[in-house]
């Protein structure tokens, strides 16, 4: 177990339980946050961008290449 793991235990262990939602919701937004670091933009977009890529016209201006 890694020092600051074993830390984060230790600080839990000397909380009162009444605390543990707590601790437990920003566990779960640190969580959360993390995974919309991938902008849902980008994801959102590609299909709308698909119709422009798979077009003859695109096949086309890139076969130089």
């Amino acid at each position: 177990m890694s020092p600051a793991k074993e830390e984060i235990i230790s600080e839990l262990e000397d909380l009162p339980p009444r605390t543990y939602s707590e601790v437990l919701d920003f566990i779960r937004f640190l969580k959360f946050r993390r995974r919309k670091a991938v902008p849902d933009t980008a994801l959102a977009s590609e299909p709308v961008l698909r119709k422009d890529w798979l077009r003859p016209e695109e096949d086309e201006a890139w076969s130089d290449l």
